[in-house]
Order: C-alpha cells, then structure tokens, then sequence
C-alpha cells in the first residue's frame, strides 16, 4: 500500500507554506507528491519547489505548471499521469491518491487516521476527514456529505456547529470533500475520474454518487481532520474558471450533479422539479435584493435545463462505466430524507423575518440614540419641556410591561385612532358592496377582463380604438386577482380604506417632519390631529361623494410618497437610493389615478434642484446628492411606459391633465379652491376656511416660520397651477372639461395642516416657558377652533348620505338585449339619448357594457365620423342603407332612451330592417336591426412595440421592487479563535 499526495494550487501562496507543513510533516508520510499549479500569479510554485527540496522529496516529487483554465478534474488528471511516471508507481496494485486543495491544511496524523480505517473497512473505496474552518478551527465545516432533492449540499450539520467530538463516528456517507478525500487509484481510474462538466465546484458529491451507484463504498473518518479555507467559495480567491460568478457554478454544479445521477425512473419529475425550484429560488433572491444571485441562479438552470443533449451524453457515460446492475437502493439511502427541503425553506423564512426584526431593532436603536442625543441639541430654555418627555417614556416603558389590551385603552391616542378609523367605516357604509354612480362605472364581471384591458393593444370598444388603457387598470387587476377575482371589491376597497391610509400616512410623515423641524419631535395629540384633519381631506373636498376615486387614491397616496421623498436627506447613500425607488413605485401608483402627480413632483423636483444649484452648488457635484430625485422622477414614466407613450402617439395627451374615471363636471372655483371643495357634495365651507386661517396663523411664530414658509410655497406653486389649468379647455372628442383640480385641491389642504401643525408646535413650546393666563385662554380657543376639522368633517360624514354612488344605476338597455352583447362583439346597442330639438347624442354598448377603465378609453377615443353621418342619416331620414350599414358595424339593436322623441321613433318604425322590439318601459323604444351582422366590426391591430413596453414595464417593476426593498443579506464573520 503506498499513497501519492496529489496538490493543486493556484494563487494559493498564503495558505501554502502551512500546507505544506502539514503535509510534509504527517505522521505517516506519503510515498509521493505530486503538484500541478494552474499558472499562479504569485510566488505558489517557488514555495512548492522549495518545500519538496527541504524535505529530500525531489526524486519522489513532480511539479507542473498547466495553463490557468484548466479545470480541477483536469489538473487531477494529470497529476494521475506524472504519479504514473514516478519511481515505484509501476509495481504498486494498491495505491492510493490523497487529494489536498492549496487551502487545505492536514493535521499531522490525518493519514495516519485515514490508513487506518482504510484497513479497517478493506471494502472501502473512498474515505475523507473532518473538515473544519481555517483559521477559526473550531467551527465544522463538514463530516461527510450528501444532496438533497433539490440540489442542495447538505452536511448535517448546523450552522456555525463546534466541534465537541459529536460527530466523530466512522460511518457510510454518499460522499467525502477532495479537499483530503483518499482515494484508490483503480477506483477513481475506473470511474473516469472526476467529472469534466464540473469545472471547480460539485466534484465531490458527483464522483461519491457515481461510486455508490457502481458499488463501492464511502466513508468519513473523522479521526483525520483537515483545516480547510474555502477561499474559492467564499470569494477570498478568484479563479478564471469561477470569477465574480461562484454561485452559478455552484448551482449549476448541483442541477447537474441531481440530473446526471438520479434514476431513470425519477429522471421526469427532478428534471421539473428543480427547474421550477431555481425559478422560485429566482424570486427568493430578488425578494432579499440579491440581485446577483437571482441572475446566476437563472443562468445556472438555462445552462442545464437548456442543454439536454449534455445531460444525456453524461447519464449514458455514467451507465456506460457500471459494471453490473446499478446499487440504486444502496445509494438511495445516501441521499438526504425528502423532507429536508421543506425544513431548510422554514429555515430561510425564519432568517427573514429574523432579519425583518434585526432591521426593525437597528431603527429603534437608531431613534434610541437620537433620543439620547437630543438633550444635547435643545435650548437651555427648553430643557424643562424635555424633562416631561422623560415622564412621558418613563410611563411608557412602564404600560409595556402590562398586557396588549391594557396597553390599547391605557393608550388614549391609540384609542382615538381606532376609534376614528372605526367611525371612517361606518360614515362610508354606502361603499359596501358593488358601487356606481358620479365618476364610477359598473366594475367588470372578472379580474380577467382588466388584465385583458391592460395587455390588448386595440380594444373593441364602441367602432374600435387603439387607446391604451388608464394605467390604474393593472393595480386593479392585480387586487382583483389576490381577492380572487371580485372586482367589486377592489374599487370598495379603495373607497372605504383611502381615509385609514391617509391617516396612517399623514401620522408617519408628520413623526419624520416634527423630528427635522424639531428635535424633541410632535406632541403626539398635534401628530393625531393633522392625520385625522389630512384624511378627511377626500372626504369633505367632495370627492368621496362623487365617486372621485382617483382623487380619493391621490390623498391616500400623497403622504406616504412624501414621507419616502424625505428619505433623500438620510445620511446613508444606501437608504437614499432606496428612497429613491421607493418613491418612484409610489409616484408611478398615483400617477396611474391622477397623471398630474407625476408632472407636479417633476415639476418640484426641477424647482428643489435648481434652488439647490444657487444655494450650494457643491452638492450637485454629488451623485448621491441629485441621483435619488432624478431617479425617482425618471424612473415613473419607464414603469408607466405602457399606458404613456401610447397616450402620447394616439394623440391622447389631453388625459395627462385628467383623473380617474369617467367624467365629472367640474365646479371648482376660486373659494373652493381656498376652502378645498370641488362641488356642492362636500363639507361646509367653513370647515376649510378655519383651516386656511389656522394656516395663515401658524406664520406668526418665529421660531418654526422658515419650514411654515416652505408649505406656504408649496401651496403657492399648487395655486398657480391650478389657476393656470382652470383657464385649460380640454377639447375631448365627445366634451369639452376643464382639466382635473382635484390632485391641487388635496395638496393645498395637505401643505395648510402640516403648516398648522408647525406653528401650533412652535406656540406650545413657547408656553412651556411664558405662559400668561391670556395666552393660554388664547391657545385653548385655538385648540377648540382647530378640533373643529376633523371633529366637524367626521360628523357631517357620519350624518350626510347625499353622494353620487348607487347601487343600482338605472339601465336603459332591456335585460334580454345585455344577455345578447355578451355573445359576441357584434351584438352591440346603439343607444340614442336626446331630442332634435336638443341635439342627440348616441353611444354603443358591447359585452358587459362600458366598465371601469374602459369609461376612459372611451373618452378619449377619436369621434368614428363614419359612425356620426349615420346616426345623423338615421334620426333624420332613415334609408335601408343606413340600416345595413349599422351592422356592418356590429349594431343589433337600436334604443331611443327615455323620453323617447316620438318624431324619431315614427321614422324609426317606418324603416325598412329595423324591427320594433320590446323595451324597458313605455317611453323608451327599441328596435332590432334586421340585416347581417359582421363579426369583425370592430377588430383591429396592435402594433408590436406596445407588447414590447409591457415587458418593458414588467422588468422595471421587478427592478423598482427588489431595489426599494430594504436589504436583507447574511454575512459570515470570520472570527479568529485563539
């Protein structure tokens, strides 16, 4: 029995005069060595020479230096074939080959271990150490190996596991580590060697599976122990064949080993499994923002799963070099149980929410320590405010230590909040359930027809139009689809939820506004009641009413979107850029309800950089400066892309200056303006101008005038916009309207309560050290005045039903003829509305009729003149020409809505091919059009580059959302034991 020590090294100068200590110096010393160096940049191979001619082994040695992108399987190759040529190998039947990494550092009696259980276990064709870590050595690296079913290297150990002594049994494994794997030569020669496909990584596994399937067995010794440094797998080293890419190899290492070994029988359902798997680990990684993770592990399965050819070259070699039947019983209870898959999946989500909460704790320790520090910033004058803030928490940290419920009515502004989100409920009851009505059409039957809305290019809708859809439709397929499909309850959902969100989002950004402003922050009472006066903003405006929901959407928006935007100034340029994506998602979702949110932030964002430029131009020399609100501004179109450069090609940019929804008309005037109302649907005046006046009050004190003044320019710019658009005529194919003032309205009632909210904190403060009995009369009167918003909006909610949604909208098209639209696009109804005296107007309803989104493309659709001199031509001298054009147009009905003109209908009853049809009551009319209908009226065709933006958008989503996600990574510390 003789050994040949077989090294392979690369760049490995600094773990190799330890290596080779260790090997030099065994207990049991080698017969020969072997060392085939991959072209080393540094000085690997004159340590390697000088370490064999110390040590008297230059006769018994050879070293060789191959080209740096040879493999490790062909390095081992050829270290077999100088061992050959060396003296004493010819006449040797046993020899065995110890393979050893340029990292991996023997104990002086690992072969000695090794040989031992060699002769003890003479049926034993492989055997390996115990691999500990290098330079800690004392955690476990490995004690033998195996896979899981899906592809996993598992080691049965846990993470970070010391070794006691726990594991030191000599057993049966599937596979040992070549880092110190002892090996016959016969065997390791019969089984072709170790597999080409796998370059760097997997080796081990793949050589131990395919001896277990030939019959041979393999142990672990863990009497032999081995120190090993990974450098490869760690990135410590790069190599040409792994470079920034380590766990693409890795990966496509396990699918290939997985594929390559497994059964025929189980060939199929691995081949799918960890196909989909890597799919779903793709997701894993984007959702942690492992961004290069997810790209190779993509990569990993495409070069597998895309190459099947390669995978049936190997599993024909792998049956070729059997020698009788397979052991796949024996190698099949090598292989990991099938359940620890599942636990290793529990295992990863345990580590993220651990990871969740260790992000949550570094934001409380980071409020704790700017707590701690506060003290330090305020005023001599103040410190006697501070102190009650110590009372305060004082009280606090002490209601913690009692139950959740005490907690909660302990907790007056919690109760208050709930309270209030409760009653917001109850006052919109009229949302419960499918509503229509003001600027809300009937929702469409599924989640499907919005997806279609969405992804269809040309829309057969009225004579056809290629309009693209609002962009809101696909936030609302994606709701509908998680509420399986109700779509009803998407658009309730949004009416009943915006004021709760609008307060919880005015509470968090007023917390971030006080604590800039002021570094002992809000009293928590102002916070309460600049979130509660903010919400009710949609409320009282009138909106909510109107079934304005792209208004109501906005307000629910606008702060949190504001509160990510302050995320700019954070010290951390990590926490910059991730305001920045996180921002442009939330533009890009308000845009999708009102364009102008999009455009207001631009046009903010080019004022913020401008001043910035005069006032310290230094810092936009600072990528990180001016990168996140470029960013969060530029990136919004990209994410609108579909719905956008559509708009802008079809000439539809008139719905840039719109909202959500069919039309309203528009009643904002100047005093609705100053007083937030859009129209006569919404709260007293006065209700907004005590805010407008609380507003112009919170100028007076000195010490918060400065970011007073900034919400006073802020609401001056929304003022002068909204002004200039009131001026605005949008002339839409089938009405002329003013564009949407309800974005500007919410703006300038949000800028009025954070300034209200300022100085009240500034007045206080100043009570807390001069406080005349007159002054605090004065404050309590303003504190009874300012109560008087949210407590006065809320109330009038709760006793005020009158709004413009219904539940059920009157129809003017009979049932039967609505049942007969659904069975084609052909089957529509023109529906006449009007008089001759008063002109008549006329539409066309197919399928479902005109839904929520579609009401948009509608309007904005170019007038069909063709279709108009019909109608014409129809209600004033009716031919059968007319007749047949109508359907050859898709028209199989006509109704003359009530009150029907009885001039027209006696035309329309003298016309040959329209046959009289039953209606909905006796002033309406109907008749049937009794000539052939054309299938395709109303088809079209899309143009490709709209497909080609839906990919656009979807990739920048998954980019916005994995890059505005907070980072979640684990990070091994190498600790250095003593």
């Amino acid at each position: 029995m003789t050994v040949t020590a077989l090294l392979v090294s690369h760049d490995g100068a600094r773990w190799l005069p330890a290596v080779l200590t260790g090997l030099i110096g065994q207990t049991h010393p080698v017969d020969r060595v072997v060392v085939v160096d991959t072209t080393s940049r540094d000085d690997s191979v004159d340590l390697v020479r000088a370490a064999l001619g110390r040590a008297g082994l230059e006769a018994r040695s050879a070293v060789e230096v191959v080209p740096g992108s040879t493999s490790y399987p062909a390095a081992v190759r050829r270290g077999l074939d100088l061992a050959a040529g060396l003296p004493g190998s010819e006449a040797d039947a046993d020899e065995w080959i110890w393979l050893l990494h340029d990292d991996s550092n023997p104990e002086p009696t690992a072969l000695a271990a090794l040989l031992a259980a060699a002769a003890e276990h003479p049926d034993a064709a492989i055997l390996g150490p115990k691999l500990r870590e290098w330079p800690s050595l004392r955690r476990l690296l490995e004690v033998g190996l195996t896979i899981t079913g899906t592809g996993r290297r598992e080691t049965g150990l846990e993470r970070g596991e010391y070794d006691q002594g726990q594991h030191d049994a000599v057993r049966e494994v599937l596979a040992v580590n070549t880092a110190g794997m002892l090996a016959r030569r016969r065997v390791l020669e019969s089984l072709g060697g170790l597999e080409e496909e796998l370059p760097i990584f997997g080796n081990d596994i793949d050589f131990g599976w395919r001896a277990a399937l030939a019959g041979h067995r393999t142990l672990v010794v863990p009497q032999a122990v081995v120190f090993h440094a990974e450098a490869a797998h760690r990135g410590v080293r790069r190599t040409p064949l792994t470079g920034r890419h380590t766990h693409y190899q890795e990966r496509r290492a396990a699918l290939f080993t997985s594929l390559a070994n497994v059964s025929t029988r189980g060939f199929a359902w691995q081949y799918v499994r960890l196909f989909v798997g890597s799919l779903l680990r793709v997701v894993g990684f984007l959702a942690v923002r492992s961004v290069g993770e997810a790209l190779d592990e993509l990569a990993a399965a495409l070069s597998v799963h895309g190459r099947p050819g390669q995978l049936r070259a190997a599993r024909r070699e792998r049956a070729r070099r059997r020698t009788g039947e397979p052991q796949q019983e024996a190698a099949r209870r090598l292989l990991a149980p099938a359940w620890l898959p599942y636990r290793h999946g529990l295992d990863f989500l345990t580590d993220l929410a651990s990871a969740a909460t260790n992000q949550a704790a570094d934001v409380a320790e980071r409020r704790r320590l700017a707590r701690a520090a506060e003290p330090a910033r305020v005023p001599p004058g103040e410190r006697r405010g501070s102190s009650a803030s110590r009372g305060e928490d004082d009280e606090e940290a002490y209601l913690t230590d009692t139950g959740l419920v005490a907690r909660f009515f302990t907790n007056p502004v919690a109760v208050v909040l709930v309270l209030f989100g409760v009653l917001a409920l109850v006052a919109g009851r009229e949302a419960f359930g499918t509503i229509t009505g003001g600027a809300l059409s009937p929702v469409p039957e599924s989640a499907g027809d919005w997806w279609r809305l969405h992804v269809t290019t040309w829309h057969p809708l009225g004579t056809g139009t290629d309009v693209p859809a609002p962009a809101y439709v696909l936030p609302f397929a994606v709701a509908a689809s998680v509420l399986l499909g109700h779509t009803g309850a998407v658009v309730s959902g949004l009416m009943l939820l915006a004021v709760p969100v609008a307060a919880w989002g005015a509470w968090r950004l007023l917390k971030v506004v006080g604590r800039l402003v002021d570094p002992l922050g809000l009293p928590r009472w102002l916070v309460v009641w600049g979130a509660l006066s903010y919400a009710l903003v949609p409320v009282t405006s009138g909106a909510w009413a109107e079934g304005r929901f792209g208004t109501v959407a906005v307000a629910a928006l606008l702060p949190w979107a504001a509160h990510a935007a302050l995320g700019f100034v954070d010290p951390d340029s990590d926490r910059r850029w991730r305001a920045a994506w996180r921002t442009a998602l939330l533009l890009a979702l308000g845009a999708a309800f009102v364009p102008g949110f999009w455009l207001f932030a631009l046009l903010a964002t080019a004022v913020v950089l401008g001043s910035a430029a005069l006032i310290a131009p230094r810092l936009l020399r600072e990528r990180d400066s001016w990168g996140p609100p470029v960013v969060a501004v530029a990136a919004t179109p990209v994410l609108l892309a579909p719905w956008l450069l559509p708009l802008l090609t079809t000439g539809s940019a008139s719905g840039l200056l719109l909202e959500a929804g069919r039309l309203t008309v528009d009643q904002v005037t100047f005093g609705g303006l100053v007083t937030g109302r859009l129209n006569d649907l919404g709260a007293p005046w006065w209700l907004g101008a005590v805010l407008g006046l609380l507003a112009f009050a919170a100028l007076v004190p000195r010490r918060t005038r400065v970011p007073v003044l900034i919400c006073w320019l802020v609401a001056l710019a929304a003022a002068v916009v909204s002004g200039v658009l009131s001026h605005v005529r949008l002339d839409l194919p089938s009405v002329s309207t003013r564009p949407s003032l309800g974005l500007f309205v919410v703006i300038l009632q949000g800028t009025a309560v954070v300034a209200v909210v300022l100085g009240a904190d500034a007045y206080l403060r100043r009570l807390a050290d001069h406080h005349p009995w007159w002054q605090r009369g004065f404050a309590t009167v303003l504190a009874v005045v300012a109560a008087a918003v949210p407590v006065g909006g809320l109330g009038w909610w709760l006793t005020t039903p009158d709004n413009a949604m219904a539940r059920d909208a009157e129809q003017a098209v009979p049932v039967y003829m609505q049942q007969s639209s659904l069975l084609g696009q052909e089957h529509g109804v023109l529906v006449l509305e009007g008089s001759v005296d008063d002109g008549i107007g006329y539409r066309i309803r197919r399928d479902d009729g005109t839904t929520v989104g579609e009401d948009e493309v509608l309007t904005l659709a170019d007038e069909d003149t063709g279709l108009t001199d019909d109608v014409r031509a129809l209600v004033s001298s009716p031919t059968p020409a007319v007749v047949a054009a109508l359907g050859d147009r898709g028209v199989e009905y006509v109704v003359l809505g009530s009150p029907a003109d009885g001039r027209v209908s006696a035309l329309l009853d003298a016309t040959a091919g329209l046959e009289q049809a039953s209606a909905e009551d006796r002033s309406t009319r109907a008749w049937r059009v009794d000539r052939p209908l054309d299938p395709a009226a109303v088809d079209g065709s899309g143009a490709w580059w709209r497909t080609a933006l839906l990919v656009v958008q979807a990739a920048a989503l998954v980019v916005a959302l994995v890059l505005a996600a907070p980072t979640v990574r684990q990070r091994r510390e190498v600790r250095r034991d003593a």
